[in-house]
């Protein structure tokens, strides 16, 4: 079952299956590590939510909901 990464709890880990994102968003988040397949942790959320730590790659990266919300992927 896919959901949005902005959905994803602090401490549960997910497998990245797509970006749904205008083209130069997608490069950025494929920049960074959201490429198919990759594992993706949510470390911490902010105390309304927005932004989020997101362990990628061994990096620590911090995305708004809005942007976490449009990279699709699965609980592992």
């Amino acid at each position: 079952m896919t959901q949005k990464l902005s959905d994803i709890a602090p401490g549960k880990r997910a497998a990245v299956c797509g970006i749904v994102a205008e083209e130069s968003m997608a490069r950025r988040l494929m920049d960074i590590g959201m490429v198919q397949g990759t594992e993706v942790e949510c470390l911490m959320k902010s105390p309304l939510g927005d932004p989020a730590a997101y362990l990628i790659k061994g990096a620590v990266i911090a995305l708004r909901r809005e942007d976490a919300g449009t990279v699709l992927v699965r609980e592992v």
